[in-house]
């Protein structure tokens, strides 16, 4: 008999915090010594008589995660990864339509990933003694026997044997998680723990889907792909989200005639607390639990561990936890674990109030763990998933409120930027498919937009004609930032994508540059922008960053010396948005021409620059810019406004979100003391977030006048640059 292994991996674990977070769940972790408890659960699954390659159903920011463990045990398994959560009801009922596309004559093993079931032999003997059942029509689940009155499962109310088997039982009820005098009274009366795990075929599944969840078998089938990828990846699309969120006992479990469970003798754990994960462990002879820079004199019966960026010391204790991660730590008595809950809805409170009164530079920390997760859990997830054109090829321009893709020509200096969102986060160490991801928008570069002088078109349509075949610097600048973000992260070809961005950069010194000095902004004729200059400038610093060796540092140093000589207003500090042929600003006196975000912008690629190439004067040029930018932020609203006059009055007092980051990024690098540079970051910090919606999770307001509290309506991918740029130096500046 064909049993195709389904592995349930999803959750944030965090009855396990600190070790376990949103972007590195339970999973994924070794507790236990050896391995992590995902890769326990694959090799158990592994042992089972006629199993063949797991089916691993997980969050699409953990798909890499999974394929990077599974191919440590040399394991070849299919991933479906969910767009978002949406409980186990469709998780399972993905699984099974697709095992049933490919294997329908098959038996579903589905058991969630972080389980501890020590005994591996015994787990193969349970689901051979359930085969039959489950291959005769039963949704066979696997009952525990208690060791103990446990209010944290539920229960399981065995019934009749099935007929011709007697060891699967028929299932009664199903008994909420109860209260402690209620559990010592199911346990006396025979009841089993319900562990979560099953057994099916997947045709027997879904009919019963079908017949009591109405609705959710469709909304799954929608958003399943054709097939996986050559890596054996398969994402279901947007269309997940219309799944309901059910679990499987409350779908299917408690309402099907065809329950059926086996009890089961052996040890197991769901591993829930740390209590739990100390029983399981290999104790010393005094019953202590000690992992990592730690170490424990005369204690007993202790939990003590200490992970990256920690060390321990532990003096006479006695049955406590001692959990400590960076900068968080857990100290609980082991007997009351189970209540971190509790301790970090407290936790949550304390940081609200640090946040409003207290030490900004404790803020700053706050905010950088806190942000790292909304990019990791929310935005990076949700503009992979969403945003991405997974049937035609690069991404999205926008994004609806109900994470919806827009229908507006593609932009080559979009694809661009996405593609160096996702090479920052794999920089970052998001442990979610950033490949993919750059190497998506980087084919979508080259076969969509790249013309025959190797130079990008500006737009295409959503089906992939050219629409604006003009060639901008504004764009190519983009597209070599791209470039140097795929590189830095770390990509395959690294060495290939360095020599597309030389020959790049070669057509743009041949095709834009100005006889007066810097760049034109487009080829054709004489438009003289500031802008594209800068993220030309950008993309060279970036380089040169990489390959000092390369053309880039003098690129970087003829803008710089352009910048000084002549785009710098050396009266007034501050930089134009519109020159002549001469590099003399444009605009007549009066108007709104001066942006402060552009100037935050500058003073930080000028710091940044500084830094690299020690020119001092273009640094020192980029402090008196940041003090400019610093006279548009509105204090009335703690906004960044759009636009100032000559007198540096607010000429337009709208905000939109990219100044916001800019301000971030700014006053990180260039306040002059840690104190200062933390009073402005949580200032600029709180102006981000007014904009990072938390529903739904992962978009934003950035729209000409958008103001806080608004609600999204559509969401531009073309902010998540700005975004990510700010939040990587906000990580960098948490950890100083």
């Amino acid at each position: 008999m064909t049993v195709v292994p389904v592995i349930l991996c999803g959750g944030p674990g965090s009855r396990l915090w600190p070790s376990s977070t949103p972007s590195h769940p339970k999973p994924f972790l070794d507790l236990l010594g050896g391995r992590s408890l995902f890769q326990r659960t694959a090799l158990r699954m592994a042992a089972i008589a006629g199993a063949g390659a797991p089916l691993v159903v997980t969050g699409a920011a953990h798909a890499l995660e999974v394929r990077r463990q599974l191919d440590e045990l040399g394991i070849a398994g299919e991933i479906l990864a969910e767009p978002m959560g949406r409980d186990s009801g469709p998780a399972i009922v993905a699984a099974a339509l697709w095992v049933a596309r490919t294997v329908p004559e098959a038996v579903i093993v589905a058991v969630a990933s972080d389980h501890h079931i020590p005994d591996v032999a015994a787990f193969a003997a349970g689901v051979s003694a359930a085969m039959a059942a489950a291959q005769g029509g039963a949704i066979v689940t696997f009952g525990v026997r208690p060791r103990h009155a446990a209010t944290a499962f539920g229960y399981i109310r065995a019934g009749e044997a099935l007929a011709g088997d007697g060891q699967v039982l028929a299932v009664a009820a199903f008994e909420e998680k109860p209260d402690a005098a209620r559990a010592e009274r199911l346990v006396a009366e025979g009841c089993l723990w319900n562990s979560g795990n099953f057994m099916f075929r997947a045709d027997t599944l879904l009919g019963e889907a079908r017949l009591h969840q109405p609705g959710l078998v469709e909304a799954v089938a929608a958003a399943l792909p054709d097939r996986a990828d050559e890596g054996g990846l398969a994402l279901l699309s947007a269309a997940f989200e219309a799944a309901p969120r059910v679990s499987i006992d409350v779908g299917v479990m408690e309402a099907t005639a065809k329950a059926a469970v086996l009890p089961i003798d052996y040890p197991w754990s769901d591993l829930g607390s740390w209590d739990a994960i100390w029983t399981a462990s290999v104790r010393d002879e005094v019953g202590n639990v000690v992992s990592g820079s730690a170490s424990l004199t005369g204690g007993r019966d202790c939990l003590i561990r200490a992970e990256a960026g920690a060390r321990v010391v532990g003096i006479g204790l006695q049955r406590i936890a001692v959990v400590a991660r960076g900068e968080e730590v857990l100290v609980a008595d082991l007997g009351r674990a189970a209540d971190l809950k509790i301790g970090l809805e407290g936790l949550r409170r304390a940081e609200a109030r640090s946040a409003e009164s207290a030490d900004p530079e404790i803020a700053v920390k706050q905010a950088a763990r806190r942000l790292r997760d909304w990019l990791f859990t929310a935005a990076l997830p949700t503009w992979w998933c969403f945003g991405a054109d997974h049937d035609s090829g690069g991404f999205h321009e926008s994004l609806t409120a109900e994470r919806r893709p827009t229908t507006e020509p593609r932009r080559v200096r979009v694809q661009a930027r996405q593609v160096l969102v996702y090479g920052v986060a794999g920089a970052m160490g998001w442990p979610g498919p950033w490949r993919a991801a750059v190497r998506h928008g980087l084919d979508a570069l080259e076969t969509r937009f790249t013309r025959d002088d190797g130079l990008f078109r500006s737009t295409i349509t959503p089906g992939g004609e050219a629409l604006d075949d003009t060639a901008r610097l504004y764009d190519q600048a983009f597209v070599l930032l791209a470039l140097a973000s795929a590189v830095r992260a770390g990509v395959d070809d690294a060495p290939a994508l360095a020599g597309r961005a030389r020959a790049l950069a070669a057509t743009i010194r041949d095709r834009f540059a100005h006889a007066a000095g810097g760049f034109r902004a487009e080829a054709q004729n004489a438009v003289f922008l500031s802008d594209p200059l800068m993220h030309l400038f950008e993309a060279s610093v970036a380089w040169a960053d990489l390959n000092p060796d390369g053309p880039w540092s003098g690129i970087a140093a003829e803008i710089a010396a352009l910048f000084t000589a002549h785009l710098f207003d050396h009266g007034g500090d501050r930089i134009y948005e519109v020159y002549d042929e001469a590099w003399r600003p444009l605009s007549p006196p009066g108007e709104d021409r001066i942006e402060p975000g552009h100037q935050f912008e500058w003073a930080w690629l000028l710091d940044r620059w500084g830094r690299l190439s020690g020119d001092g004067e273009a640094a020192a040029l980029g402090r008196r810019l940041y003090q400019t930018g610093k006279a548009g932020i509105d204090r009335r609203t703690g906004l960044v406004v759009d636009a100032l006059d000559d007198d540096l009055r607010i000429a337009r007092g709208t905000s939109r979100l990219w100044p916001q980051t800019e301000w971030l990024r700014a006053a990180l690098a260039l306040e002059p003391d840690a104190r200062s540079r933390a009073r402005e970051a949580v200032a600029a910090i709180a102006a981000l977030e007014s904009y990072l919606v938390a529903e739904p999770a992962g978009l934003w307001l950035d729209a000409p006048g958008a103001r806080r509290g608004e609600r999204v309506t559509v969401s531009p991918a073309s902010s998540f640059y700005h975004i990510v740029g700010a939040l990587a130096e906000l990580a960098a500046a948490g950890g100083r």
